[in-house]
């Protein structure tokens, strides 16, 4: 079956549909959403305490700028100038089309919309509305796009992008990345008779449909399939490796952000979650012999409360909040919580909770320090004797996210683990979002890599907003199209597979343990290779059998490419930073922090602060079959004419 469209939108995430809906405002009628389905997908299942949106201050007497919110992005690292004014600039219009659609954003009785401070934000830009912002952002969306009765298929897998690839001259690894145009994709389309089923994988069931396009915005979210702790909800793999398959530019792709979570339900234990102290408790396997692990670390019951608190601000995993040079003065950061709770878990094999029904050993004011008694007290939750009671005054809605899940916080723990969260990194493209060497083809959301090594909490739902407005105003002003003019003879070569193979979960399990053992947030060079020889091992077998999963396969592609670039980063000598850091066993350099890891001392390679002015780029090459890896200079923000008179009359033109 084949269709034509003037731009199809694959994924029906928050970035997608926003797509949709500026496309339509902008007079481009012919359009498709084609997604697996409108209820899957990670913007309509997860969130935290009080899912955070980032956006410029629009409240009180704090001074903020455009240009000052841009910078707060610009110094995260690694982060191109360009796409930081853009995300700044637009993201007041981003933020009111959403108040527009009816989100309840807080604000106060004359209509300034309240903020709060999130983690890497110098004042009070973030907001929510509850623990299901994102959530509440899709289904606005999706009523209004029904409103304007917006064609969206659901029960599409895409398969592949095809892409008519421009005549090359270059040389096996040469540091040129393959370049083409859109012109479509094709799926797997669900039968009739399993519409909406999503666990049904038998092959048979499933048609190839091709749909022709002149774009295609490509919203398929971040790499969730491919950890095996992970907050991604399990609906969602991400199909990021279609587009590496298919020779797209990517950037930043070691740079995933990890962090505490649930994972019976899996959901972000940040923010308030923390900020209330709750115990920490590792149990066995059978949840006998329970303990309060984190006073193994301290001096005195209690000292290590003001870093459970703190988590609730540096939620992420901080690769400069863990300890000082050789651990000569005592000096924790809030991210050891989570290399205890790994050594914990991981290591030793225990399992851990947070348990909210009573105050962890050593809870006072004194112990948990003057910063996290004030935030208490100013939020009425100071004398309240348990973490459950503070959780019920600060955020109730947190403890009903939970019960609607059939986890009740009142009267059971809450089982945690450190688990990937979102990639930083992805497919690489301008300040109109549209792939740098793929024309027509423009990723938004999380597939899009705009963020640099660090960003404010929230910033990642800002983007995917900012990218519709600005990737629909890049389309609305391109030429007009012809149906009977696309290409069809040159596509990208798929991977051998079908939609599902028999074996397809005991696959998965072992590309995700693999993944998460080399790539999470403690990385190993010589961790990394054994996996990456794995890795490379099965790629070759699959392309000897011709049969494999089809997620598997893409996810196997995904995780090679990933894995490249890490080994590439470590092997720049970038040393720790953002969400990651990097042992070692030699201990010698006086420059090296050092943590202890149930008995065992190694090192934290320190970070080279060189690489936070550069990008990495990352590419499959479909010709050659090789990965490269580069950095390239950061753009500076740039400082355009803004004399309204300039503007005004380049603007008439």
């Amino acid at each position: 079956m084949k269709k034509h469209v003037h731009t199809l939108i694959i994924g029906s995430g928050a970035a997608g549909l926003a797509a949709a809906l500026q496309l339509h405002r902008n007079g481009i009628s012919d359009i498709l959403i084609a997604t697996e389905s409108l209820a899957g997908g990670t913007s309509i299942n997860t969130g935290s305490d009080k899912q955070t949106y980032y956006k410029l201050s629009l409240c009180g007497n704090e001074a903020d700028s455009i240009r000052s919110m841009a910078e707060t992005f610009f110094n995260g690292g690694s982060m191109h100038g360009d796409l930081a004014l853009a995300e700044a600039a637009n993201s007041v219009r981003a933020f009111m089309n959403l108040v527009e659609l009816g989100l309840p954003f807080p604000a106060d009785e004359f209509g300034q919309f309240v903020g709060y401070k999130t983690d890497h934000d110098p004042r009070q830009r973030a907001t929510s509305i509850g623990p299901y912002t994102s959530r509440e952002m899709c289904r606005a969306l999706i009523r209004e796009l029904q409103k304007l009765q917006v064609p969206i298929q659901e029960g599409l897998f895409v398969k592949e992008l095809l892409i008519d690839y421009d005549t090359r001259k270059t040389e096996v690894n040469a540091p040129i990345p393959p370049s083409g145009k859109i012109c479509g994709a094709r799926f797997f389309q669900r039968s009739e008779e399993v519409q909406g089923n999503l666990a049904d994988e038998n092959a048979d069931r499933w048609d190839v449909i091709e749909i022709l396009a002149e774009n295609v915005v490509f919203a398929v979210g971040g790499p969730g399939g491919l950890y095996r702790t992970s907050v991604y909800p399990k609906v969602h793999t991400g199909a990021i490796g279609v587009a590496l398959q298919a020779g797209a530019l990517a950037q930043n792709l070691p740079e995933s952000q990890f962090g505490l979570a649930s994972i019976g339900f899996r959901w972000n234990v940040s923010g308030t979650f923390m900020q209330v102290v709750p115990s920490f408790i590792s149990t066995e396997q059978d949840g006998s012999n329970p303990k309060e692990f984190l006073e193994e670390y301290a001096n005195f019951p209690g000292e290590l409360l003001p870093l459970v608190f703190l988590k609730g601000y540096q939620w992420p995993f901080d690769s400069r909040k863990t300890v000082l040079k050789n651990g000569v003065v005592r000096n924790w950061g809030s991210s050891m919580v989570d290399i205890w709770v790994y050594v914990e878990t991981v290591l030793r094999g225990r399992r851990v909770w947070l348990d909210f029904r009573k105050n962890p050993t050593g809870y006072s004011r004194e112990n948990i320090g003057e910063e996290a008694w004030n935030y208490l007290e100013k939020s009425e939750a100071a004398n309240l004797e348990t973490p459950l009671g503070r959780l019920e005054k600060m955020n109730p809605e947190a403890i009903q996210m939970y019960a609607d899940h059939h986890i009740d916080i009142r009267s059971e723990m809450l089982e945690i683990a450190v688990c990937a969260q979102h990639n930083n990194g992805g497919l690489a493209a301008d300040v109109n979002w549209e792939s740098l060497n793929i024309r027509g083809l423009f990723p938004i959301g999380e597939v899009n890599g705009s963020h640099g090594v660090y960003r404010p909490g929230g910033s990642a739902l800002n983007s995917g907003q900012v990218a519709a407005i600005r990737a629909a105003g890049k389309i609305a002003r391109g030429p007009s199209y012809d149906a009977k003019s696309f290409t069809e003879n040159q596509t990208t070569e798929p991977l051998p597979s079908v939609l599902e193979t028999v074996d397809w979960i005991n696959e998965r399990r072992e590309l995700q343990e693999r993944m998460t053992r080399a790539g999470g947030f403690l990385r190993r060079m010589e961790t990394i290779e054994n996996a990456l020889c794995e890795t490379k091992n099965r790629m070759a077998q699959i392309r000897t059998a011709g049969m494999q999963s089809q997620r598997n396969a893409y996810l196997l592609r995904t995780e090679e490419v990933y894995l490249e670039a890490i080994r590439f980063q470590l092997q720049s000598g970038v040393g720790s930073r953002g969400s990651a850091i990097v042992l070692t066993d030699k201990i010698s350099d006086d420059e090296q922090n050092v943590i202890e890891l149930d008995g065992k001392k190694v090192a934290v390679l320190p970070e080279n602060e060189t690489f936070r002015n550069f990008v990495q780029e990352t590419w499959f090459d479909p010709e050659y079959g090789t990965i490269v890896n580069r950095w390239v200079p950061r753009r500076d923000i740039p400082e355009p004419d803004s004399w309204f008179e300039n503007v005004w009359r380049m603007k008439k033109k």
